[in-house]
């Protein structure tokens, strides 16, 4: 079994930063693609940034600029650094990888439970 687990989400003003975290566990053999998704209320299940095994990024471009996606593959876990908040950016986000599981080497694309941003004055 393999899961994933948000953290760093809370409530800021206008213009300040967080950190999100995204820490994965389990019998893990590899971790593929990593991407921090975003749901706001009434609002559907949108990509907010990626992360592929080597590196390479992409991002949404309400976001560009702004956020910043990396991992580290040591630790198993991807991070998201958004800066320059705005309103618009309140959302429960929520973790996505696609892990290979140890031993029969099956994929499954994971999600975690999500965390919530809050971005108000």
């Amino acid at each position: 079994q393999v899961q994933l687990v948000e953290s760093g989400g809370g409530v800021v003003q206008p213009g300040e930063s967080l950190r999100l975290s995204c820490a994965a566990s389990g019998s893990i053999f590899s971790i593929n693609a990593m991407s921090w998704y975003r749901q706001a209320p009434g609002k559907e299940r949108e990509l907010v940034a990626g992360i592929a095994s080597g590196g390479v990024t992409n991002y949404a471009d309400s976001v560009k600029g702004r956020f910043t996606i990396s991992r580290d593959n040591a630790k198993n876990t991807a991070y998201l650094q958004m800066n320059s908040l705005k309103p618009e950016d309140t959302a429960v986000y929520y973790c996505n990888a696609v892990i290979m599981r140890l031993g029969d080497l099956r994929t499954f694309n994971t999600w975690g439970r999500g965390t919530q941003v809050t971005v108000s004055s």
